[in-house]
């Protein structure tokens, strides 16, 4: 594979890691990094390791692994605040359509298997290039501290 120099992932590469769900320790911090928004009952994140620019989360504020254990108020605010992503993207990114998605255990893709959470990663046109075909490299064209500043402008 061919390299693409991308320096601003390198503080993702050394980061120390740590034990412990994604998803919960989000909600924690107190500088609101990857967070987009929070309701009542859901968080929407960036994906750190994105699939393509804007890719986002959707997840359930309390730490369940099964649709089926969402109480209805809970179902019901994830996919209202799953609606609410895809519009934020629409309006600030403009992408021609969408990947949305839920891996449910290692085998069928999850990476994080214990918390629910919802994929949403916006598409355009072309976007699977001569890169990711004949170099199996992706090209993120933007940063997530950038994106993040412009979902959540978009969404005040």
């Amino acid at each position: 594979m061919d390299k693409l120099w991308a320096p601003w992932r390198v503080n993702y590469v050394q980061a120390k890691k740590t034990k412990g769900c994604v998803f919960c320790k989000a909600q924690r911090r107190k500088d609101a990094k990857p967070v987009v928004f929070r309701t009542l009952y859901s968080v929407c994140l960036l994906n750190i390791f994105p699939y393509n620019n804007g890719h986002l989360m959707v997840a359930p504020r309390a730490h369940k692994p099964q649709l089926a254990d969402l109480t209805d108020p809970e179902a019901l605010d994830l996919l209202r605040s799953l609606d609410r992503a895809k519009r934020l993207l629409q309006k600030t990114l403009k992408p021609d359509g969408f990947n949305i998605g839920i891996n449910v255990s290692r085998s069928a893709g999850a990476g994080i298997t214990g918390h629910l959470h919802i994929h949403i990663v916006p598409r355009w046109q072309g976007d699977t290039n001569f890169m990711p075909v004949l170099h199996n490299t992706k090209v993120i064209s933007q940063s997530l501290e950038q994106l993040c500043r412009i979902l959540k402008h978009a969404d005040a």
